[in-house]
């Protein structure tokens, strides 16, 4: 009889959850973010969090939200200063919002903005916020750099040295077994930690796998600089960008590029003879950005006119041997079958992060490949993407990518761009370190 009574009483609250969430879905407000910049240049002498800070003001003075009516708050961040480890809490503090607002900070590569915005859907979809800022930040121009393990080992049990011996003690204590390679630096590694390996030399691999040419990638690389410097000259990111000392220019944008420019460039990964190079791999870039998520029935209430529902989203893992970056093609076959969409037919808008040009046209390669969706999808293929219709402001190649903060710029974009060009659906993609991917649907709200 217990055992039943406490079954019914689980029934009756699933139900009303589920009922609850079901009308009252995720929406897009708004979202900004800093100019991406080239590492050492305009953000040389900024943290991280300072970053952080004024995309997250920018967004509350761009939609003129009360900042009392924040429920919670979630950023990206990879490479961090053990100084703002929670570097969401600290920014929001940073930025005027109320002491009570509860922060947490995530780190998942490449995708860990997409990480906090789909934290962020969570938190709305389950009743335990209705107002959420997510975004993320990156700075590459002040990393922390350690002194070798076997120093810092030394380091650390030196007081303890110091209190037995004295001064000289501790000295002993410190020379005591070093090597000469022990006196060097560790600075952080674009490579992963399993395999060893930096990602360009995946990507130049993943790419010879799927036959994607140097020239490819160079044509490739050519497209997304002009259609950058196109969207800015159009003014597109004007609306989106947050001055930074009252410039909105970002300065990893070459719009005179040219294939013949490009193609001159030596491989950068695997030598002589990779497809990688400089110019078709993003740039390591320092910026931020910020996204304003809601419920429905909240944004109503308040007054707002959303961009777009978040309908669903992926997160998958592959193997980081062989396909490190080639999860925007398992998270994308994913979230289409769960929403019974075809690419080709539904999918108006594409925002797919640009890591390495030969990623991105390795996961194309894929996404419309017989064979591929035959070894790994029980043959339903992922689709054949519209290049008319993919990264048509630019991407990752030439806007740069600050690791924490590029799925806020995707949100963002994608967002607008249905708005813009009246498409119903998005869909975001993106790779990221370990084998990990993510893709999203986004569905046009019409105010």
């Amino acid at each position: 009889m217990l055992s039943t009574l406490r079954t019914s009483t689980a029934t009756r609250i699933a139900t009303r959850h589920l009922s609850s969430t079901a009308v009252d879905p995720v929406v897009v407000v708004g979202g900004v973010r800093l100019p991406f910049a080239t590492t050492s240049s305009i953000y040389h002498d900024q943290m991280a969090v300072d970053l952080q800070r004024l995309a997250i003001h920018g967004l509350l003075t761009q939609t003129a939200l009360d900042k009392n009516l924040v429920d919670y708050i979630v950023c990206g961040n990879v490479i961090q200063e053990v100084r703002t480890s929670n570097i969401a809490r600290e920014a929001a503090i940073q930025a005027g919002l109320p002491h009570s607002i509860g922060a947490h900070t995530i780190a998942q590569a490449c995708i860990s903005a997409n990480a906090a915005i789909c934290t962020a859907a969570e938190k709305i979809l389950t009743g335990h916020a209705s107002v959420v800022i997510a975004g993320g930040c990156e700075t590459f121009s002040d990393v922390p750099i350690r002194l070798k393990r076997p120093i810092r080992q030394k380091l650390i049990t030196m007081p303890k040295a110091m209190k037995k011996g004295g001064p000289l003690g501790a000295v002993r204590h410190l020379l005591k077994g070093l090597k000469s390679n022990d006196l060097g630096l560790e600075t952080p590694a674009i490579a992963n930690y399993t395999t060893g390996e930096v990602m360009g030399v995946s990507s130049d691999r993943l790419s010879a796998k799927f036959g994607v040419s140097r020239r490819e990638q160079d044509e490739f690389t050519v497209r997304s600089h002009t259609l950058a410097a196109q969207a800015h000259q159009d003014g597109f990111y004007q609306d989106e960008i947050i001055p930074y000392k009252g410039s909105t220019a970002e300065n990893g944008i070459k719009g005179d590029s040219t294939l013949e420019s490009v193609s001159k460039l030596k491989p950068a990964f695997v030598k002589p003879n990779g497809t990688h190079t400089a110019a078709n791999s993003s740039f390591l870039t320092d910026g931020a950005a910020a996204s304003l998520l809601m419920s429905e029935s909240k944004a109503k209430e308040l007054g707002f006119k959303p961009w777009a529902y978040l309908r669903d989203w992926s997160f998958k893992a592959c193997d980081p041997f062989e396909e490190l970056l080639l999860g925007p093609t398992y998270c994308s076959q994913q979230v289409l079958t769960r929403m019974g969409l075809n690419m080709e037919e539904d999918i108006g808008v594409f925002e797919i992060h640009e890591a390495f040009a030969g990623q991105i046209l390795s996961n194309l390669t894929a996404m419309s490949s017989q064979k591929f969706a035959d070894d790994n999808f029980n043959g339903k293929m992922v689709g054949k993407v519209d290049m008319d219709k993919m990264n048509t402001k630019g991407g990752s190649l030439a806007v740069g990518h600050p690791f924490g903060a590029t799925g806020s710029l995707l949100l963002t974009t994608a967002s607008r761009r249905l708005q813009q060009e009246n498409q119903r659906f998005a869909l975001i993609a993106a790779c990221a370190d370990g084998g990990l991917g993510h893709a999203c649907i986004l569905e046009r709200y019409d105010n």
